[in-house]
This record gives C-alpha cells, sequence and structure tokens, in this order.
C-alpha cells in the first residue's frame, strides 16, 4: 500500500518541526517546504530567514525527510504588502497575518504542493480542521491560549479539504516536550512576531520607507482643540497610547490627582487630525456594533441574523457574546452584548459558535 503524501510548511520553528515529526510518525510520506516570501531588505539586521532556513534544514535531517525550498517573494509582494499599505494609506490598520494565510500558505503553497502531487499541505497552525454533516469546519486549537484559528478565518472548504493541522489538539508545552524529546535543537526557540514573513521591526521605520506620513495636528475629540503634532496618520491606530508624546493636561486631572493618559480615537483623513480622548474608558473607544465588508465565510453559506454568536475584533481578545443583525454577501452587522474597546477599521472581525470558527471579515 502506497504512503500518503504530505508538504509540510517548515519555518524553522518549533510547532512546523513537530507537525512535520508527528505526521512521519503516523506513516505519511513527508517533504519539508520552506517558503521565502520577503527580499526586500533580507540583510542581517532584521531577517532571521537565513537562520530559519538552518533550523528548518537541520529539523528535516533529524526527522529524515526531504527539504524543498521555493520563492513566493513575488506573489507576496503583490497579493499580501501591497494591500497592506493600500489600507494604511486609507487610514485603516490591516492584519497581514490575515492575508498572509489566505493568499500565501494555503493558496500559493497549496498550489505548489498539489503541482507536486501531494494529497495534503500541513502547517503548525494551532487549529484543528473536522468533517461534520458534510462540511469541513474549522475548530479552535485546544490550547486556548495559542489558538489561530482568528488568523486562519478566511479559509474554504477546498482549503480545508486538503489541510491538515497535526499538533492542533496539543498545548504549546506539550509540543516543546515532544521536540526535546525528539532530539529536535530548536525545542525553546522563541515564537517568532511581527509582520508575517517579514519578521520583528522597527514598524514606524520600516512603514515610512513605503508610505510618505504627512505630519499634521493632534486635537482633542471633544472640543478639537491643538493639543499636539503627528508625523503621519499612517501611524497611529485606534486606541493607541504610546507614542502620541502628548503628557496629561491640567484640568483634566482624575480624583486622584492622576492626569489620565490619552488614546487615539480617530483619524480625520480630510484634515489630516489625530483625534484624541483622555481616559482607557472613554465612550468614544466603546463600540457595541460595527459593519463589516470584504466577507469569507469557512461553509460558503452566510451566517443566521438573531443568533447568539460570539466573535473577536482582535487576536488577543476574549469571545464577545453578540448577534448578527443584518448580512449579505457584501455586507454583515453586528451587535455586541457588551461594548468593544478600540473596535479598528481594517482589523478582522472574526465569528464563531462554539469552537466552531464560521469565517469574518474587515471592519469598515
Amino acid at each position: 500500500m502506497t504512503k500518503r503524501s504530505v508538504i509540510v510548511g517548515m519555518s524553522g520553528g518549533v510547532d512546523s518541526s513537530v507537525a512535520a515529526l508527528l505526521l512521519k510518525q503516523q506513516g505519511w510520506q513527508v517533504t519539508g517546504l520552506f517558503m521565502k516570501n520577503w527580499e526586500d531588505d533580507d540583510d542581517e539586521e532584521y531577517c532571521s530567514s537565513r537562520q530559519d532556513l538552518v533550523d528548518a534544514a537541520s529539523v528535516c535531517d533529524v526527522i529524515g525527510i526531504d527539504l524543498e525550498v521555493v520563492n513566493f517573494s513575488a506573489e507576496y509582494k503583490e497579493r499580501v504588502f501591497a494591500e497592506f499599505l493600500r489600507e494604511y494609506q486609507a487610514g485603516r490598520t490591516p492584519n497581514p497575518d490575515v492575508l498572509c494565510n489566505a493568499e500565501i500558505k494555503f493558496k500559493a503553497f497549496l498550489d505548489h504542493a498539489v503541482k507536486l502531487g501531494a494529497e495534503r499541505i500541513a502547517t503548525g497552525h494551532y487549529a484543528q480542521v473536522r468533517h461534520f454533516l458534510g462540511d469541513w469546519q474549522l475548530l479552535k486549537g485546544e490550547d486556548g491560549t495559542k489558538d489561530q484559528s482568528y488568523f486562519l478565518h478566511r479559509l474554504n472548504q477546498q482549503q480545508l479539504e486538503k489541510t491538515l493541522f497535526p499538533i492542533g489538539h496539543l498545548y504549546k508545552r506539550e509540543v516543546r516536550k515532544m521536540a526535546e524529546e525528539a532530539g529536535l535543537h530548536n525545542f525553546a526557540r522563541k515564537d517568532s512576531t511581527g509582520i508575517c514573513f517579514i519578521g520583528e521591526r522597527p514598524f514606524r521605520e520600516f512603514l515610512g520607507r513605503y508610505l510618505l506620513g504627512q505630519p499634521g495636528e493632534i486635537r482633542t475629540l471633544e472640543d478639537d482643540k491643538v493639543i499636539g503634532r503627528h508625523e503621519g496618520l499612517i501611524y497611529h491606530t485606534i486606541g493607541q497610547r504610546k507614542g502620541l508624546h502628548i503628557g496629561g493636561l491640567k484640568g483634566n486631572a482624575d480624583e486622584a490627582g492622576d492626569h489620565e493618559a490619552w488614546y487615539v480615537a480617530a483619524k480625520d483623513m480630510a484634515r489630516n487630525v489625530l483625534l484624541v480622548v483622555q481616559g482607557r474608558d472613554h465612550p468614544a473607544l466603546l463600540k457595541d456594533r460595527l459593519v463589516a465588508r470584504d466577507l469569507s465565510w469557512v461553509s460558503g453559506r452566510l451566517p443566521h441574523t438573531h443568533w447568539v454568536y460570539t466573535a473577536k475584533t482582535r487576536y488577543r481578545q476574549p469571545d464577545a457574546p453578540c448577534e448578527v443583525d443584518a448580512v449579505d454577501a457584501e455586507s454583515c452587522e453586528i451587535a455586541f452584548a457588551a461594548p468593544q474597546w478600540a473596535v479598528t477599521p481594517g482589523q478582522s472581525v472574526v465569528l464563531y459558535e462554539s469552537k466552531v470558527c464560521l469565517g469574518g471579515g474587515v471592519i469598515a
């Protein structure tokens, strides 16, 4: 009997390494694939892709599988990074990881794997796939602190049918232990952070290479009073507190005598003005409803209206009870049981029914 073939996206990290290890142990014919997707400033200071490749090759050697290297830089720049810049230019705050998964890891990578004759692809994401009543469902990862279904909510039936998440039922500590016991040198490696495939770098400086920030005024939302200057609306996001370079103003002190911090509440694109409010609990930072566009539903079907769901408006957020007030092919209106903090245009709102990720859209 011939072994089933799977290609595992290998990043050099512990999660994808253990995903490959488990599949090999389960009897799959496993090939590793390292994706290079960023070349603009691939230098020693920021880009870790060389070390990532060395780590991935070392792991494949220990596991006993081949490693292929593929360059998707052109696809990444065209499908992900160009959209990322367009969104910032328009005053929104995009989530590149969502687009990166939809366009690169589960489109370019999947297409490449199918051409190579693989039956499945696999990644080290903390999520799960289930075939249930004729549908492929995307489920949360068992480790609630690492669940990545939020970033995967744009996957469709065809993509999920071909995808395996071998570590989705595990906790991170178990993954690290398995890696250590198998002799994988990267068992204690830190999790990657920063922009998908670009990595950790000074964000303002990085964005400034591609977009020109237009300096302007910082004004108070309530009385439109000038209290500072910004270097460009593109560098700011809703709910931001750090980096505004404005202290508390006298006369606005709370009862304890402390000056409350300022937060970004809105961007006035027409006037190039950054609008701020004082205090994290200011009503302008709380929203009990939102509109989302550019929708994507895992099942291909629209969710029910006036049905109790939960949703996240950002990754590191507890599930918030909500209902869908209205939905069609173009947009979706979601009402929350309790106001949500710093709902940010450009970020994704992702809808859940218990552990099942239904999909979502971009907050408008």
